[in-house]
This record gives structure tokens, C-alpha cells and sequence, in this order.
């Protein structure tokens, strides 16, 4: 099986991690990303939708068809939010992408980034975690093929990508102290995007993954 997957997020540092890895991969058959804006990235895997408004998928859904993943790593920070306006951006905006996605494509494997820390339970203090751990439960009880929630900590950038975040950057110089030193909360974005292609090509028993996990799947020979 070839991997046929949207990504959604590529003009933040995630998604674009991911977005190059599997341009990358021999498995990776084509990718089709969803943006509100250009993401400045030409390949021959690579098919391109400019959409505004991830609430309203009904012009575009017919070119949602025919892929089998779906890696979603589109987020907002939840500074200056209320928990009803993250919800809403959050929660909400996801699981309508992740219902419309399965209706049109049943056999999906559906992978979506949270981050570490984030609340199963979904009754915690913690405002962006209750929201996050909500999202994953909910996701995870949908019909998809399979799903997998990613809960990366301190994420390595991927030198010469466009969209690192500044205190990544501060960072890079302590990677290999940070991985050493709290092994549980460290990962690469590399290693994010190989585990995806591994759960989507072999699966995983284990459907959250946290750094470890990730890691532990990136080194997969699949």
C-alpha cells in the first residue's frame, strides 16, 4: 500500500516537518494540503488547496476523496483564548474536518497532533489540556480505519524549514542534553513524521503516543 494523505498545518512548524518528510518517503504516493494561505512548497507529490474556512468543506469535498491518512497538524495556542473560543477552534474545527474526512474516505488512518500533557480525562485544571484530551477521545471513537493521537513535548526542528518557531531555535544547540535528560519529553520533527507513515503503513497497538512512542515508531524499518 501506497500512502495517498492530506496534511493539514503545513505553514506552521509542524505540519511543514511533516509535509517534508513525506515528500520525502518512497512510501508516500502524494500528498494534498489544505491551507488558508500558500505554503510556497512545489513538488511533483504535491497538490495544493487555498481554503479559508475549515468549518465549511462542502466546495472543496470532492477533492478530498480518494486518500487513506490524514495527518493533522493544525492548532492554535490557547493564550489569550477562553476555554469556549478554544473549544470552538479546537475541538470543534477538528472533529468537522475528521467527520467529513471519514464519510469520504472510510479507510483512513486519521493521526492527530496534541501535545504532551494533554488531559484524558478531560477533567483536569488545565484549560487547553480538558480541550485537547477531548479531541483525542472523541477522535479515537470515530469509525476511522485507525486513529493516533501524538502528544510531542520539546520538538527538534528540522533545519532549513521555513516555519521554526524562535524558542525551537534557541533550543536546537541543547538537543542531545534535552533528550538525554528527560527522554519521556523530547522528540524530532523528523521522528514525528516517520512514526505517521508507520502507523499508516503497519499500524500500532498503541493509539497514544507520547515521545517515547514516536520515537520508538520512527525507528521502524517499515
Amino acid at each position: 500500500m501506497k500512502i495517498k494523505a492530506i496534511i493539514t498545518g503545513v505553514t506552521g512548524m509542524v505540519g511543514e516537518g511533516v509535509l517534508h518528510v513525506c515528500l520525502n518517503h518512497p512510501e508516500v504516493e502524494s500528498i494534498l494540503v489544505i491551507n488558508r494561505r500558500p505554503c510556497g512548497v512545489t513538488h511533483s507529490k504535491l497538490k495544493e488547496i487555498i481554503h479559508k474556512d475549515f468549518f465549511e468543506l462542502s466546495k472543496i469535498e470532492d477533492q478530498l476523496k480518494g486518500y487513506n491518512a490524514c495527518y493533522f497538524c493544525a492548532g492554535v495556542s490557547s493564550v489569550g483564548k477562553n476555554e469556549e473560543e478554544f473549544k470552538h477552534l479546537t475541538y470543534d474545527l477538528t472533529l468537522n474536518f475528521a467527520n467529513t474526512l471519514l464519510q469520504l474516505n472510510p479507510e483512513m488512518v486519521f493521526c492527530y497532533v496534541s501535545g504532551a500533557g494533554t488531559d484524558s480525562t478531560e477533567k483536569g485544571k488545565v484549560m487547553w489540556a480538558r480541550v485537547k484530551g477531548k479531541t483525542e477521545n472523541d477522535l479515537m471513537n470515530l469509525s476511522f480505519k485507525d486513529a493516533y493521537m501524538f502528544r510531542p513535548g520539546y520538538i527538534q526542528p528540522i533545519k532549513g524549514l521555513n516555519n521554526t518557531k524562535s524558542l525551537y531555535k534557541f533550543f536546537v544547540p541543547f538537543y542531545p542534553i534535552l533528550r538525554r535528560l528527560f527522554p519521556n519529553y523530547v522528540t524530532s520533527l523528523e521522528e514525528i513524521g516517520l512514526a505517521m507513515i508507520d502507523v499508516t503503513l503497519v499500524g500500532s497497538d498503541k493509539k497514544v503516543l507520547e515521545c517515547k512512542d514516536i520515537v520508538r515508531l520512527s525507528n521502524s524499518k517499515n
